[in-house]
């Protein structure tokens, strides 16, 4: 006998009945169908195809959360009196300019500012974006000299330069 689609006998078991669902709680499939409890895949239209499914994972599910804190003020880089005391020579001047190229801080949008940490003990000319009190006052005590640049102003305000002999 040539075996052929039509003459084909399913084996016995092979065939599965659909499963009716919804048909009260007797049949065992009754409440909520098989659906689990609410939910996207719960409600009618709930299972979409490929696609929409893929779209929908990849807004929520795979995209990642921003991490960190993103501050709105720009960053200030920070450089104590100890350090210039160190790295300068006596009557030098000190600027944003001459702290990047020797590596003592990186370019940052928020300018920089000098801290009182440590001692001087040398006559130099400071320029920076910020001072503390305790470092405009070193400064003045070894014999130098602080020239304070201003911040960017905002609309209407009049830009002020401050400076200390």
């Amino acid at each position: 006998m040539i075996y052929s689609l039509d003459n084909i006998k399913r084996p016995s078991g092979n065939k599965r009945r659909k499963k009716r669902v919804g048909r009260g709680n007797a049949s065992g499939k009754g409440t909520f169908a098989g659906r689990g409890l609410k939910g996207q895949r719960a409600r009618s239209g709930g299972r979409q195809g490929i696609k929409k499914r893929a779209a929908f994972q990849q807004l929520f599910i795979r995209t990642p959360k921003s991490r960190g804190f993103n501050r709105e003020s720009p960053e200030i880089a920070t450089i104590n009196l100890s350090v210039l005391g160190e790295n300068f020579k006596e009557g030098e001047v000190v600027n944003s300019k001459f702290l990047i190229e020797r590596g003592l801080i990186r370019k940052t949008r928020g300018g920089y500012k000098v801290l009182a940490h440590g001692k001087i003990g040398k006559k130099l000319e400071v320029t920076a974006n910020y001072f503390s009190t305790a470092a405009k006052k070193a400064i003045k005590e070894a014999g130098g000299k602080w020239i304070l640049i201003p911040r960017k102003p905002k609309n209407g305000e009049k830009s002020k330069v401050k400076s200390a002999k």
